[in-house]
């Protein structure tokens, strides 16, 4: 009996004579694939018998290696995006240096005001500035007081650090302005920076 298989895996059909596999039979044997006759049609005498699944000249069947196969795909895919990922880091590094830079150049800026209006001050005020802030940083800034009107006015300019050598992001600048007293030093919370 060359159709055993498909009297074991079939149901009725509306009409009587008609049998028509079952779907999930149909996509578990490949149907259409191997010469399975066409849904909705009984098998004929002359309908090639179902036979293994058609083979790649490497010997592997199509559709099958799964997770194997795709290891490569997955490095080559990393390889080419792994740039794309260098370049978000640095550019995140790069606005953390340079939000740093700004924050220190009004750490800089408050001090140095502070010293200015004093009206004895133990330190000068660029010195003031300088220890104020992180050392690395300390080396590139220029610092300026302006004294007049009954206050100090200190302006910080810091170079911002580069990521990537070569490359130059400007500079962040920073001004504060403190009222000069005649009897010393301001009280802990007066002043403030602009």
């Amino acid at each position: 009996m060359r159709y055993a298989w498909l009297s074991r895996r079939v149901r009725p059909a509306g009409r009587a004579g008609d049998a028509v596999p079952l779907p999930a039979q149909r996509a578990r044997d490949g149907a259409g694939s191997t010469g399975d006759p066409a849904p909705g049609r009984a098998p004929r005498a002359g309908d090639a018998a179902p036979g293994p699944a058609p083979r790649t000249p490497t010997g592997r069947t199509p559709g099958r290696g799964g997770r194997r196969a795709d290891r490569g795909i997955v490095s080559i895919e990393l390889v080419g995006f792994l740039p794309l990922l260098l370049l978000v880091a640095l550019a995140a590094i790069q606005l953390g240096l340079s939000a740093y830079a700004a924050q220190q150049a009004g750490t800089a800026a408050r001090a140095a005001a502070r010293t200015a209006s004093a009206d004895r001050p133990e330190a000068t005020p660029a010195g003031a500035g300088r220890a104020a802030m992180s050392g690395w940083l300390a080396d590139g800034a220029s610092i300026t007081v302006s004294e007049g009107d009954g206050e100090a006015r200190a302006t910080v300019r810091v170079e911002i650090p580069s990521v990537i050598p070569g490359l130059h992001f400007g500079s962040a600048q920073r001004t504060a302005t403190m009222p000069r007293t005649e009897d010393g030093p301001l009280p802990a919370g007066a002043g403030g920076a602009r």
